[in-house]
């Protein structure tokens, strides 16, 4: 069983950055995060490979940059220009031997 710690939500105006970390506790194949805001499914953000390619939700494109630590088994997500629309739980998500882990998830506030 993965387990995986995130930290790095809280509440930011609107305009703002947060840096999202979840640290896994062993390598990790694809990393990457995902969001649920109230009343809306979970979505994807971004997702990282072990090699390093990303993919990102077209909504998050050019404010937010995912990337990693193979080293000490992190995925880092740096979420600028922030909107009230990015309310949300965001949750970090691993992918180990086609196996998917989530985070309890970290709770992002933007205020207008």
């Amino acid at each position: 069983q993965v387990q995986l710690v995130e930290s790095g939500g809280g509440l930011v105006q609107a305009g703002g950055s947060l840096r999202l970390s979840c640290a896994a506790s062993v390598s990790i194949d694809a990393m990457g995060w995902y969001r649920q805001a109230p009343g809306k499914q979970r979505e994807l953000v971004a997702v990282i490979t072990s090699g390093g390619s990303t993919n990102y939700a077209d909504s998050v494109k050019g404010r937010f940059t995912i990337s990693r630590d193979n080293a000490e088994n992190t995925v880092y997500m740096l979420m600028n220009s922030l909107k009230p629309e990015d309310t949300a739980v965001y949750y970090c998500n691993a992918v180990r031997n086609y196996i998917a882990s989530w985070g309890k998830g970290t709770l992002v506030t933007v205020s207008s």
